[in-house]
């Protein structure tokens, strides 16, 4: 495992789920951590630094106040789900709010810290797209709208920064195992079955395998990698 001793990393989503994984995965490494969510924690994480904020909402500047001045690692992992709702059954409210969330957080966030990265010639910053980012079916319209930003957002950030000594990254997640996808294990569950089925490897991923994927990521040992959107999907876009 990368000794990640001496490195401070930024997670947003950290509540639960893979925000909560990558968190854990890179105090586990000696990293010294922030987390940021609306939601409360779902576990108590020693040596955590947490900060509670809507990040669809709050005031950049003041949050900004609340943190480092320079994070070696920035985690833009925040989102929300959209019910797998089409155009005309999503209000213009819903909408904007998956993309204020899902892709002008991580815009503003990214705003805030890629600054000192180029000043100091280094740095990694890895967002969270998802299969959704790829193709249409992982989600309703706000939600695929919100992934394909994501998308676009990573490839132009790398190409324009790619020589910057700046390392940028999307993970493209399918079906992962998280609270945010609990409403498909309920009742009867076929949903999640439904899901295992469809998906090449026969199985959910858990979130610390995104996790896993993560730290590989923040290395240092994938600079040759820049700007690449990488499916943790169980071969569903093999399809």
């Amino acid at each position: 495992m990368t000794d990640f001793r001496n490195k401070k990393i930024l997670v947003t989503g950290v509540a639960s789920g893979i925000g909560l994984a990558q968190a854990k995965a890179f105090l586990e490494a000696g990293a010294s951590v922030w987390g940021i969510d609306k939601n409360l924690l779902s576990e108590e994480i020693r040596g955590l630094n947490f900060i509670q904020a809507d990040l669809s909402s709050c005031d950049f500047d003041e949050l900004k106040e609340k943190l480092p001045d320079k994070f070696d690692i920035l985690c833009n992992t925040a989102g929300i789900l959209d019910n797998y709702k089409p155009l005309l059954e999503t209000s213009e409210a819903e909408f904007e709010n998956v993309m204020l969330t899902n892709f002008m957080s991580m815009v503003k966030m990214t705003r805030l810290f890629l600054p000192k990265m180029i000043e100091g010639k280094s740095g990694i910053i890895i967002n969270m797209a998802s299969i959704a980012s790829l193709v249409a079916g992982g989600g309703g319209a706000a939600y695929t709208s919100s992934k394909h930003a994501v998308a676009g957002f990573t490839k132009q950030l790398a190409l324009d920064y790619a020589r910057s000594g700046v390392g940028i990254f999307a993970i493209a997640p399918g079906a992962i195992q998280t609270a945010m996808t609990k409403a498909d294990f309920e009742g009867d569950g076929k949903m999640a079955a439904w899901v295992a089925e469809e998906t090449p490897v026969g199985r959910w991923a858990q979130p610390e395998e995104v996790a896993d994927l993560t730290l590989f990521l923040a290395s240092g040992k994938a600079s040759y990698m820049q700007g690449a959107i990488i499916p943790l999907d169980g071969g569903w876009l093999l399809k």
